[in-house]
């Protein structure tokens, strides 16, 4: 009888065993499933703060363009005022 208690013993603490480890595993899961949601909110702002730095640039760019073509119709000008008076 009492091999089949010592069976019955060690069954019982290997079920408690695999009780506590369901339940960390279980506990581990939730905090990685928290983890996993506060990364995606991280990514889907950083993706939006991304494509309002592309608009950003883009515009930076026109402006850019806008600025070089407005100078060299000042130079433009400026070459016009100037060629006239060294040619004669």
């Amino acid at each position: 009888m009492t091999d089949s208690n010592d069976q019955f013993q060690r069954l019982e603490e290997k079920l408690g065993k695999a009780i506590e480890i369901f339940k960390q595993a279980q506990t581990d899961k939730r905090a990685l499933q928290q983890e996993v949601e506060k990364l995606r909110g991280d990514m889907k702002e950083r993706t939006q703060e991304r494509g309002g730095l592309e608009r950003e640039v883009i515009a930076l760019r026109r402006e850019r363009e806008d600025i070089k073509a407005r100078l060299e119709k000042l130079l433009q000008r400026l070459d016009g005022l100037i060629k006239p008076d060294s040619a004669g």
